[in-house]
């Protein structure tokens, strides 16, 4: 073995320090150096020189991993037996990692991070697909009374389904992502519309707003008051389809005490919720695109809607469903999320270090 001249430095290998054992007992033989002198000459604090000796008797020259074998905070065999168990049933619903982390906590069966889901999944041999992410959308500037809580700012658009020779209007909020309403029929008109915000606005339980009959009157008549204290409550947002910009819709939704907000003409990122909604919908209910009867088209869509409400989970609104975003439940729900995390961890902590005093 070879030494290099200089200083030891603070960390060795275990070759290193057999030699400079060697070499100390050497100069003991030798010379008669001590083992103080001998230290100061390598330049080595002579305790260090009798931990190596005593560990050398020992055979443990070698230097251990530092800490235990087992982090504290190292995820229980339980744990993961039971991340397993929501990604077996729910994985085709969820497809999402993200979504199985949440989906444990509300069914009470684990509480851990998005991360920790998708190691235990890997390792399992379970991986589930990502949806791409989305490119940045640019907003147009919204009226400053329209506050960021549902119930205020509603979306809808237009679908068509090819089997059925029929197209669907769809009435979002924007906030809670809750469908509230529905319209099926062969033809997109202001008709439609109409139909489609009045089944929300009931759904809503907004229904008093369409019964001001005087405002009504004057807005048929052709006149639409200024500075109305009663005009806009909710804001619509829409493209500048001719169904949508049409003076029925106008003069109905005057009426119904909402404010229209267009996006920008081939621009279909100012109506990205709905956009996203449409194809969620498409991509996990591929089965509507078969069905070819208007009556079972339209039935079809309202069981979706009861499940996309009250069942799945909805990522951008910090994987609740809608209807607890939309009912105020959403909050709670992802307070107990985060504290079951914090007393989760706690447990994993207490049980690692009392398994280290037991060992």
């Amino acid at each position: 073995m070879g030494l290099t001249a200089g200083l030891v430095p603070s960390r060795v290998d275990a070759p290193v320090k057999a030699g400079l054992l060697e070499l100390v007992a050497h100069a003991h033989e030798q010379a008669g150096w001590s083992l103080r002198r001998s230290a100061g000459v390598l330049g080595i604090e002579h305790t260090r020189l009798l931990r190596w000796t005593l560990r050398a008797t020992e055979d443990r020259l070698t230097d251990a991993n530092p800490g235990p074998d087992v982090p504290v905070h190292a995820l229980l065999d339980w744990e993961r037996e039971a991340i397993l168990e929501p990604a077996e049933k729910w994985g085709e619903l969820d497809r999402s990692h993200r979504k199985l982390a949440h989906r444990g906590s509300r069914l009470e069966l684990v509480h851990v991070s998005e991360s920790t889901v998708w190691r235990v999944l890997v390792a399992a041999g379970v991986i589930l697909p990502a949806a791409p992410a989305r490119e940045p959308r640019v907003k147009t500037p919204w009226p400053q009374w329209a506050e960021l809580v549902p119930g205020v700012i509603y979306i809808y658009d237009f679908t068509h389904f090819r089997a059925s020779k029929r197209c669907a209007v769809a009435v979002l909020d924007v906030v809670s992502r809750y469908w509230l309403s529905t319209v099926v029929s062969a033809e997109e008109s202001s008709t439609q519309v109409e139909v489609a915000f009045t089944d929300a606005l009931v759904a809503d339980g907004k229904a008093h707003l369409l019964e001001d009959e005087q405002l009504l009157g004057e807005l048929h008549a052709g006149i639409v008051p200024d500075n109305d204290e009663r005009i806009p409550v909710l804001l619509a947002l829409s493209d500048n389809g001719p169904q949508m910009t049409s003076r029925a819709t106008a003069v109905f939704m005057a009426g119904a005490r909402i404010a229209q907000h267009f996006g920008r003409p081939s621009t279909p990122n100012d109506q990205a919720w709905v956009e996203s909604f449409f194809g969620h919908l498409k991509g996990e209910f591929p089965h509507l695109e078969k069905i070819k009867d208007a009556g079972e088209l339209a039935r079809e869509l309202d069981r979706c809607r009861t499940h996309y409400n009250a069942v799945r989970l909805h990522e951008g609104i910090g994987y609740v469903t809608p209807d607890d975003e939309h009912r105020g439940r959403g909050k709670t729900i992802r307070a107990a999320r985060r504290a079951g995390l914090a007393a989760a961890r706690q447990q994993r902590l207490a049980t690692n270090r009392q398994l280290r005093k037991d060992h």
